[in-house]
């Protein structure tokens, strides 16, 4: 008899909530019997009934990961959590380097890596004395390796990874289960830009609860991720040139 997914009664919240993978992984938890999910979200008044016919209780809370008092805001009000995923994501489509933008690698950074940092202090306590609880966070294979046509959303994004681990580490005590969900080409806004096979959200959403359910510490969520990770694991000098060739295929806003 397959055991019951660890979304079931759970109180949950997600960031970035109102749309893409945060909209999916929201709908996702209410089809396997989250108790309660909070929809953390930059701007609630953009709302379009998003939440409304999936048979759930979704509170939304208005949320901007980089405002470090909105995040312990968040940690004091919704203080029965013991789920949290940590998915608000930037991407500035930049270059790193040679970029007409020199702070976007900055904000990529706010919100990809301190942003998570920021709502993993927060809400650690709040796990701990609710039983330890879980920790997901939504990363891409963009982070398992460097991949230069990402700009600075690769290294934020395998800065969390490092996160990740750290901070599994450092929870252990409380009990406190960490899952890094590494994502390949997903249908969203954010690679509105991105041409070829896309995942659609709604399998991401369970592929990555399976994993959290799985009790996985870094997971796959897709073809794109495994294959990725597969071929660089294999032969990094080899793909690091192929990254390269297609960087010089790629167009970006460099602002030049």
């Amino acid at each position: 008899m397959p055991r019951p997914s660890k979304a079931a009664g759970s109180v949950a919240l997600v960031t970035g909530a109102n749309r893409g993978i945060g909209l999916a992984i929201v709908a996702e938890l209410a089809a396997r019997g989250a108790k309660k999910i909070y929809a953390a979200v930059r701007a609630p008044d953009g709302l379009a009934g998003e939440f409304d016919e999936l048979g759930a209780v979704v509170e939304v809370v208005p949320l901007d990961v980089t405002d470090q008092a909105a995040v312990q805001g968040a940690a004091a009000a919704c203080s029965d959590v013991n789920l949290l995923v940590n998915n608000a994501g930037r991407f500035e489509n930049q270059r790193l380097v040679l970029t007409g933008d020199p702070d976007a690698a900055r904000r990529e950074m706010e919100v990809n890596y301190f942003g998570v940092l920021s709502m993993t202090r927060a809400f650690a306590p709040v796990l701990g004395a609710n039983g330890g609880g879980y920790i997901v966070n939504v990363l891409s294979v963009a982070g398992a390796f460097p991949a230069p046509f990402m700009g600075g959303y690769s290294p934020a994004k395998a800065a969390t990874l490092f996160l990740s681990s750290i901070t599994r580490s450092e929870l252990a005590g409380q009990g406190t289960e960490v899952t890094a969900l590494i994502v390949g080409s997903v249908d969203t806004r954010m690679a509105a830009h991105v041409q070829g096979r896309k995942e659609d959200p709604a399998d991401i959403a369970r592929a990555g609860l399976d994993a959290l359910d799985r009790g996985e510490h870094v997971a796959d969520t897709d073809f794109m991720a495994i294959d990725a990770r597969a071929r660089y694991a294999r032969d990094p000098l080899r793909y690091e040139r192929g990254m390269t060739k297609l960087l010089k295929a790629t167009t970006m806003d460099t602002g030049r």
